[in-house]
């Protein structure tokens, strides 16, 4: 069958490429097209085409949207023309809702090709009227979180597949075959024997200018008993990060962000996918994400937000198990006193670290992409 694929960010990358592994042994004959990135091309190898590299797609924030919306229109116009030109057996769209959204909605529109939706749109957070257009441009929609299921189900009667997280899979196989010691990490990276504390500041380039000069500043004060190392996006160029690390210490590394958690002692991570992967890890964390006009947007988030937390962790656990720092409290004094109480205080470290063993609970047994193919590959040949 044919495959096409459209991830805009990282993280979808890394979920995409699993995906297709799982689909190329449940199908011999599959076929690729996508949008998407490093990944997703080694796991399409010879059965599958690149079309748009998502560095070119991932936008974020009203302004740098506004700047680059010749650019967002013209790769959705030609997205929507490929799609048609390729005729694939179904479309799989990978999150980024503001662009995949309206692919699904054209494609329901003007042709026959079956949307399926893995990794569902977090409609629950925030902008829940889509849930309209899920119903309408969606065939079938596969969910990685375990609270959704009663969201989409029993909220909205539309009936999903919970397959299980892809960042289980990922960090249960990084876990079965990383065994690099600290030490030989640490000389890896010019590092001493000084615990490290890991600095996740996003994977967009406004992510990284908002979180980073705070999460440096707040490290200041440790920098005599602790290292500091920024894990750096792959999509996103050394120069960019030397404007915001000036004349700190920090080291920087590149695709090495498991193993950075791994022997890290804590971290400071942008909200996201990551705080997740912190958690499985089992690297006690803060999470940080700065917005400007931060008392606005603190006030404003009771009324856009549908949820109590940020943070992955926090909401599959259904309570604070991590610190969350956001809009007006994401300050460096914050930042430097939940860094201070993460490093000194024993007792909250442990409840952090039985919290994140309550959260790989719910979410489930690895397996999520191969799950998930079967489950797509036995639609696509019922409806066939």
């Amino acid at each position: 069958m044919k495959y096409y694929l459209i991830a805009g960010e990282p993280s979808g990358d890394l979920h995409a490429a699993h995906l297709m592994s799982a689909l190329r042994a449940e199908d011999g004959q599959a076929l690729f097209r996508f949008f998407g990135g490093d990944c997703m091309q080694a796991a399409a190898a010879e059965r599958g085409s690149l079309v748009k590299h998502y560095s070119e797609l991932a936008y974020m924030g009203f302004i740098p949207v506004l700047t680059h919306l010749p650019s967002i229109l013209s790769n959705m116009e030609r997205c929507k023309a490929d799609i048609e030109a390729w005729q694939p057996d179904v479309v799989i769209l990978i999150d980024y809702p503001g662009f995949n959204l309206r692919i699904a909605k054209y494609l329901h529109a003007h042709t026959s090709i079956p949307v399926y939706y893995y990794i569902a749109p977090k409609l629950w957070a925030w902008k829940e009227y889509r849930i309209k257009q899920i119903k309408r441009d969606v065939s079938e929609l596969f969910s990685i979180l375990p609270f959704e299921v009663d969201f989409f189900e029993g909220k909205h009667h539309y009936p999903i597949h919970y397959v299980g997280n892809p960042t289980m899979d990922e960090v249960t196989a990084f876990r079965t075959t990383y065994n690099e010691t600290r030490e030989a990490f640490a000389a890896r990276h010019g590092l001493d024997q000084r615990p490290v504390i890991a600095l996740l500041a996003g994977s967009r380039k406004q992510e990284i200018k908002d979180n980073l000069p705070i999460m440096l500043e707040a490290a200041k004060e440790f920098a005599a008993s602790h290292q500091f190392v920024v894990a750096g996006a792959p999509s996103i160029p050394k120069a960019y990060y030397d404007r915001f690390m000036g004349e700190t210490e920090a080291k920087i590394c590149f695709g090495e962000t498991y193993p950075l958690l791994s022997h890290a002692a804590a971290a400071l991570v942008t909200s996201g996918t990551a705080t997740l992967e912190t958690a499985l890890l089992g690297t006690p964390q803060v999470v940080c994400y700065y917005t400007p006009a931060g008392p606005f947007v603190s006030f404003m988030r009771r009324w856009v937000l549908k949820v109590p937390y940020v943070s992955l962790v926090n909401l599959i656990a259904g309570r604070e198990v991590v610190r969350e720092l956001v809009a007006a409290t994401m300050t460096t004094l914050q930042v430097r006193t939940e860094l201070r109480r993460l490093l000194n205080d024993d007792a909250w470290r442990q409840q952090v670290l039985e919290g994140y063993a309550e959260v790989a609970a719910r979410l489930g047994d690895a397996g999520a992409p191969q799950r998930a193919a079967s489950l797509i590959t036995q639609l696509l040949n019922k409806s066939s």
